[in-house]
């Protein structure tokens, strides 16, 4: 322990000595022979306390010296305290050791600290709690004023409108294709005359010359996950060492692109007048159009297109090709907007095993539910079925809308474990008239008869029958009959399944039994 921590804790041991017997510090130090301010000082760490002082007051605390020096290195926190470290705010604040430690040898206040922070949090769960009830009444509110309106189509306050689902409507509205960022690209890989197939140690040079950056590799501190950081003030690039040369590549050419965004200025040129309801959407923007850089610079548009039609969207071919990972080539079909030479329009997911959805866009028209969840039957989940092949469907919504989708699942193990490291489903879906056209197509006589039922989710699902149901639908009032049987509980029970007539099962029993009472009458 260095002479600061040392008298930092020798003070902090003795305030807690002097609180807990209930002394005031005036008195304190009118006992030990000092001035008030000068005990104050000490009780803050701020002055070195002479030997004979200390001895003076662990006599005066009745403490044994042996027993209070043995104790200075272990850097006691009030337990309510130590609780609060493994929270995730107070982690994501830095709170170091020292400062929390300091915190401990008031009692009253680290109680209140504590206190307060449970109170934070259960306030927290009842707000997103009430959020989703009013989000709840509002979109069945919606239904019931515009009959046949989807629930998911967002119509309403959508109390539960991320800045997420913000930015997915900002890149819907722009078809997700940025011709101010396609230029920007082309004309870096005209400057630096870059061929198909990108590398990064092509990209190190490019930040350094036409930038001013130093590229330079460290690892992070233990415990964090950054792989990337960018200091506009030293002009530093700093990597993770452990990245390998598919993300490295990627986060090298997002880099550029944040470079680019901010010398051209191009987020103010294309967000314009924008007005969000999240202080966050701005920025999260920003990293989007990088990210959309980065595609555009490492699969320049007109290469690519020809290569796409030539191909006939062959995903993992066209990876190959380019020397780029199936998820970037999967983003980059949805860039494909140019009216001169426009691409076939495609909905995109990434889907973890679990069925939480990370990324989505919707090209094709299709609804994604907003609160989260999605339909168990879609391609995107039913991938993880079969990791190494790729999956293919039909689907057909309720409204009788037809999709042709494929998805494949992408691996990234960390230590030689999946656990640790991340599995994804990639999924990708156009119109199904579309299908004829991919290399994945399949062939097809009758759609009705080979496309998948599905909808957008459980709760917003028009579908009495569906075996995979996982919760009720608000589109129906949840009936059931005890004395007749779905094969999913959540199908909602139609009249003409409920009993005879239409009178459900205890009806007609109850019926039954006054005919029965009647004729013991007589």
């Amino acid at each position: 322990m260095n002479e600061n921590a040392l008298n930092a804790n020798v003070g902090l041991k003795l305030r807690g000595l002097r609180l807990a017997r209930n002394i005031k510090q005036t008195d304190a130090a009118k006992d030990l022979g000092v001035s008030p301010a000068y005990l104050n000082l000490i009780e803050k760490g701020k002055r070195v306390m002479p030997f004979p002082l200390l001895w003076k007051a662990l006599r005066y605390f009745d403490q044994d010296p042996e027993q209070f020096m043995s104790t200075l290195g272990e850097g006691r926190v009030d337990e309510a305290l130590a609780k609060l470290l493994d929270e995730p705010l107070l982690k994501s604040l830095d709170i170091d050791p020292e400062s929390l430690q300091s915190l401990s040898a008031e009692p009253k206040l680290a109680g209140t600290v504590a206190a307060l922070f449970n109170l934070y949090k259960n306030t927290r769960t009842q707000l997103e709690n009430v959020l989703a009830q009013l989000n709840a009444e509002e979109r069945a509110r919606t239904q019931a004023a515009v009959p046949g309106s989807t629930a998911a189509s967002g119509a309403g306050m959508r109390f539960d409108y991320s800045p997420f689902d913000e930015v997915s409507d900002f890149l819907q509205s722009h078809h997700n294709y940025f011709p101010e960022l396609e230029e920007q690209a082309e004309a870096l890989r005209r400057d630096f005359k870059l061929g198909r197939l990108l590398t990064s140690p092509q990209l190190v040079p490019l930040l350094e010359e036409r930038f001013g950056y130093r590229v330079r590799f460290e690892s992070a501190a233990s415990g964090s996950s950054v792989v990337r950081r960018l200091d506009p003030e030293t002009q530093e690039l700093i990597l993770s060492p452990d990245l390998t040369e598919q993300p490295l590549k990627f986060q090298l050419a997002t880099s550029i692109g944040l470079m680019v965004l901010d010398r051209e200025k191009l987020v103010e040129r294309i967000v314009g007048a924008m007005r969000t309801r999240h202080a966050e959407t701005h920025r999260l923007i920003k990293v989007n159009l990088a990210n959309y850089f980065a595609g555009a610079l490492m699969l320049p548009y007109g290469d690519f297109f020809k290569e796409v039609e030539r191909t006939r969207y062959d995903v993992e071919l066209l990876s190959n090709l380019f020397g780029t990972t199936y998820e970037t080539v999967a983003h980059r079909l949805c860039n494909l907007s140019d009216p001169k030479r426009k691409g076939l329009p495609f909905h995109f997911l990434r889907s973890d095993i679990a069925g939480n959805i990370s990324k989505r866009y919707s090209g094709t028209g299709i609804k994604f539910a907003t609160g989260g969840g999605s339909c168990g039957k879609w391609a995107v989940h039913l991938a993880f079925l079969n990791p190494s092949q790729l999956t293919r469907q039909y689907s057909m919504m309720p409204d009788g809308t037809s999709y042709f989708c494929f998805a494949k699942v992408q691996l990234q193990p960390i230590e030689g474990s999946i656990v640790r490291g991340t599995a994804y489903s990639i999924g990708l879906g156009t119109h199904a008239e579309n299908a004829k056209y991919l290399a994945y197509g399949l062939p097809t006589n009758d759609l009705r008869k080979d496309a998948v039922p599905s909808g957008i989710s459980c709760r917003f699902c028009e579908r009495t029958d569906c075996n995979q149901r996982a919760a009720a639908s608000y589109r129906f009032a949840f009936s059931f009959d005890e004395y007749t049987k779905k094969d999913c509980f959540f199908s909602p029970l139609l009249v003409h399944e409920a009993g005879r007539n239409g009178e459900s099962r205890a009806e007609t029993l109850d019926k039954s039994a006054r005919r029965r009472n009647k004729g013991e009458e007589h």
